[in-house]
């Protein structure tokens, strides 16, 4: 455990920080399944919308650093193909 002031403070942010970054994470990956069982479902226009939540959801973790950029594009490369593929 940290003696320093600064360094006790710092650790409360970084713990905040992981808190909300985990929480990004989980609801992008909630999007991303969410279109995935659209498509085994075979349900097309819900699979389409959802999609285009799943792409905002995606860039947002983008934006906010929290996945790069590669994994974004394959992320959504994958799912465009998954519901083109029932479309």
């Amino acid at each position: 455990m940290a003696n320093i002031k600064s360094q006790i403070k710092r650790n409360k942010t970084n713990e905040k920080r992981r808190l909300l970054n985990q929480s990004y994470r989980s609801s992008m990956r909630t999007a991303i399944k969410a279109v995935e069982t659209a498509v085994i479902a075979k349900e097309a226009t819900t699979a389409t919308t959802l999609l285009t939540a799943a792409y905002a959801k995606v860039d947002k973790a983008v934006a906010k650093g929290i996945i790069t950029k590669n994994f974004a594009a394959r992320q959504k490369s994958s799912l465009a193909i998954k519901v083109n593929s029932i479309a």
